[in-house]
C-alpha cells in the first residue's frame, strides 16, 4: 500500500504543476495580447481633438455686430446704451485661442454682464430649441417671451463658434 500512497502524491503533484503551468500560460498569453492589440494606439491630447460639427459660423464678428446693432437700435432703442462693439470683444475673448474642453462658465460672465438688460415682469421666457411652434406662440399671446427675444438670444441665433488654442484661434 505505501506504493499506491506515493502515486496518488505523484498525481496530486502533476495535477498541481500542470494547473500552474496553465496559470502562467493564460497569463503570458493575456499579456501578450493587450501588448499586441494597444500597439500602435496612441494617446489623443487635447491638441488633436478636432471639432466635428458644422465649426465656427462664418463672419462671425460681422453677424454678431450687425444682429447687435440691430437689436438696440430697431427692435429695443430704449437699450441704446449697449456697446456693441465691447459685447463682441467680451464673446471673441470668453473663447478665441482657447481649447473648448477647458471654457468655463466664468469666461462669457463679462459677456452676460455686458448684455444683460430687464425682462419685463411678468412674462415667462421661453427655450426656443422647438423655434416655430414656440415663436408662434408668443406672438399670439404677448405674455411670453422667447431666448431670442433677448438680446444674447437674438445675437446668438442659429450660430455657433469654436475656440482653437491655436492660429486663428
Amino acid at each position: 500500500m505505501p506504493f499506491q500512497q506515493g502515486s496518488a502524491r505523484t498525481r496530486q503533484r502533476t495535477v498541481l504543476l500542470v494547473g500552474i503551468v496553465v496559470l502562467l500560460a493564460a497569463l503570458v498569453l493575456a499579456v501578450v495580447l493587450a501588448s499586441v492589440l494597444t500597439h500602435g494606439k496612441q494617446e489623443v491630447s487635447p491638441k488633436m481633438l478636432k471639432w466635428k460639427d458644422r465649426g465656427t459660423t462664418k463672419n462671425l464678428q460681422e453677424v454678431i455686430l450687425g444682429r447687435c446693432y440691430n437689436y438696440v437700435t430697431a427692435r429695443y432703442p430704449e437699450l441704446g446704451d449697449k456697446d456693441c462693439l465691447k459685447i463682441w470683444e467680451s464673446l471673441k475673448h470668453a473663447f478665441m485661442y482657447k481649447n473648448p474642453c477647458n471654457i468655463s462658465s466664468e469666461d462669457y460672465q463679462p459677456l452676460m454682464e455686458l448684455a444683460s438688460h430687464p425682462i419685463p415682469c411678468n412674462k415667462s421666457l421661453f427655450w426656443s430649441k422647438t423655434s416655430e411652434l414656440v415663436h408662434r406662440y408668443t406672438k399670439s399671446n404677448q405674455n411670453f417671451l422667447t431666448l431670442e427675444d433677448t438680446l444674447l438670444g437674438y445675437m446668438a441665433d442659429r450660430i455657433s463658434w469654436c475656440g482653437d488654442p491655436s492660429a486663428p484661434g
